[in-house]
């Protein structure tokens, strides 16, 4: 009996000494592997920073997702899961509008880049400002006297606005292109709320602040729908006459409308390859080997490569020029604004303060840029923006406001201590008004037999989603919101040197393009963020400006971090929602403005938030 326990005993002892030696053999494989992904990424951040050779030929502007003014996941980041994930990590989800920016203004005067050529058949898109940023530059670089050539097998709108700006514009005999107009789609889910007994209480002032109209209506109301028609058909135009201008021909023949166009194709057949080139809207028919052949006449051919002489824009390394410490600080706020720290896609407001905080007391930096492309979001994270900004320009600091694609409510909240504003014609911005979302569910619990009770010493402490709100509750959130809204209007009738009252005429959550902006007073010019860094030397009366950008350089650790889910941020590009099927886009949309609402984290509740801004498609 006593070997009988021996035996079994030795067993289990081998058999536990064996699996703590297979838990410590994939321990240390485990640990060995991350030392040499460590490494390499070490080896290929550090390339990443050095200038490369580039071949003498053609920039290639593969675009790939869409453009942005601060990418989520930095660029460096994402060129390093292209390098060690291969075709996962290239699908690209955010591009940096001043990364491409900077790209082909140093193409232009680079000896061994002889031209441009797009290839956008994976760009997603961007506001129109972004891309009217990025077109400035390509006409830049043609004047230079290096041509451009663009090639696709098909266009989007997108993709088409940028083409446009070729000297010479090709498409597949099999290709369109796909000129439909602007739209917005939101979601509305009052029936819902009610199927669910959930009582939404809502607390807003403004006639046209929408983003409240999804718990309140199944549909548009008719004040929302008529400003939106105002501003969208605004940036339409503005695409019309912008690409019209590029390919020398009217806006009418780019876009003769849906008759039009129907009548257009029944000439050609139905052949939307000739329609195109019958139009001016392309200039020639080719496939993508004849194209590639064309281009090696143009570039010369790598034999090697088997393809024309090319550099990816994702290789083109990007020169760092700068000398000694900036003189002008660049800080952004892009995305919809959030109490607290930055977040990936999101403004922390507390760090963007911090940020601007530093410029404040730098006494190197002479002014700052603020580059605003938001939809606002928090009220109290837009004040503790504003505040130090305001801050900032006590100090004797000129301050001046870039605006991108949006600028509305808490984006404009947090614009109104500059001394200058600058926006695009087609950027979206106004949208002064408040709002404040309480849901609570006693009545979906109550018809599952489920029910809530208590005491408390005052109504204002009995509050839970799970129980009805108290009126007291209610009136308290309604006067706040009355309160936020006259806080706000002030502000911008200072900042613009106007009264309350002929700001709220041009208020009540309405949305105004920045050519309608310009005309009512709400910016003081029209440009691009060029202007706008011009402007700010000038006031600063800096000679020679060099930008400081407050953007946190990521850690080892957070490299390291970001390349285990960069696959991942490729595989689920949600930014990228233009691409699905109609299922699958409205299906995310859906996910998306739901959590947009679950990430609000306003205090008080009450948030200047543009929803509608950022649904144009």
């Amino acid at each position: 009996m006593h070997m009988l326990w021996r035996i079994i005993a030795g067993f289990f002892k081998w058999t536990w000494r064996l699996l703590n030696f297979i838990r410590e053999l994939v321990l240390n494989i485990f640990f060995i592997f991350l030392i040499l992904v460590a490494v390499g990424v070490w080896f290929q951040y550090n390339s990443a920073t050095t200038p490369a050779d580039v071949t003498q030929g053609a920039l290639r502007l593969n675009l790939s997702g869409v453009i942005v003014d601060k990418p989520s996941v930095s660029n460096k980041i994402s060129k390093l899961g292209r390098q060690l994930l291969g075709a996962s990590g290239d699908k690209l989800k955010e591009n940096s509008l001043f990364d491409v920016v900077a790209a082909i203004r140093q193409a232009k005067d680079d000896k061994n880049i002889t031209g441009i050529v797009l290839d956008l058949n994976d760009f997603a898109g961007g506001d129109q400002p972004s891309m009217q940023y990025i077109g400035k530059t390509l006409r830049e670089f043609r004047d230079s006297g290096k041509p451009v050539y663009a090639m696709g097998n098909a266009y989007s709108q997108a993709q088409y606005y940028l083409a446009s700006y070729a000297n010479k514009v090709y498409l597949s005999p099999q290709g369109v292109v796909d000129l439909h107009g602007f739209a917005t789609n939101g979601l509305y889910y009052k029936s819902l709320l009610d199927k669910l007994k959930v009582n939404a209480h809502v607390f807003r002032v403004g006639t046209y602040k929408s983003a409240v109209e999804p718990f309140l209506r199944d549909d548009m109301s008719p004040e929302a729908r008529e400003a939106d028609s105002r501003w969208i058909g605004g940036l339409w135009q503005n695409y019309l006459n912008t690409v019209a201008a590029n390919r020398q021909i009217t806006p009418q023949q780019l876009f003769p409308g849906a008759e039009g166009i129907i009548a257009g194709l029944q000439q050609n057949s139905g052949d939307t390859a000739r329609y195109a080139e019958q139009n001016k809207l392309v200039d020639v028919l080719t496939t993508r080997a004849d194209f590639d052949t064309a281009m090696g006449k143009v570039f010369g051919w790598n034999k090697q490569a088997r393809d024309y002489n090319q550099t990816s824009i994702y290789d083109y390394p990007i020169k760092d020029n700068s000398t000694g410490q900036g003189n002008i600080a660049v800080v952004m706020v892009n995305g919809a604004i959030m109490d607290g720290e930055e977040t990936p896609g999101a403004v922390g407001g507390d760090t963007t303060a911090m940020e601007i905080r530093d410029a404040r007391l730098d006494p190197a930096i002479k002014a700052i840029v603020l580059r605003v492309n938001s939809p606002g979001g928090s009220v109290t994270a837009s004040e503790t923006i504003r505040e130090e900004l305001a801050a900032a320009k006590a100090a004797g600091k000129p301050v001046v406001v870039s605006m991108g694609g949006m600028a509305a409510s808490g984006g404009y909240w947090v614009s109104t201590p500059a001394d200058y504003i600058v926006a695009s014609p087609s950027t979206l911005t106004g949208s002064i008004g408040i709002f404040g979302v309480i849901n609570t569910v006693e009545n979906t619990l109550d018809s599952v037999g489920v029910h809530t009770d208590g005491v408390a010493t005052s109504p204002l402490a009995d509050i839970a989603v799970t129980k009805a709100l108290p009126p007291q509750v209610q009136q308290m959130m309604q006067i706040s919101i009355e309160s936020g809204y006259r806080n706000f209007v002030n502000l911008v009738a200072t900042s613009r040197s106007k009264t309350p009252e002929q700001i709220d005429a041009i208020a009540q959550g309405h949305v105004w393009t920045g050519s309608d902006a310009k005309g009512n007073g709400l910016v003081d010019a029209l440009g691009d963020f060029d202007d706008a860094v011009a402007k700010a030397a000038a006031l600063a009366k800096v000679d020679k400006p060099h930008l400081n950008w407050y953007q946190e350089d990521p850690s080892m650790f957070d490299l390291l971090l970001s390349q285990m889910n960069v696959s991942i941020h490729a595989m689920l590009p949600d930014t990228l929602s233009a691409l699905l099927p109609a299922p699958a886009s409205a299906t995310l949309k859906a996910l998306k403005q739901t959590a947009l609402y679950e990430q609000l984290n306003d205090p008080q509740n009450r948030y200047a938030l543009c929803l509608t801004c950022g649904q144009v498609n």
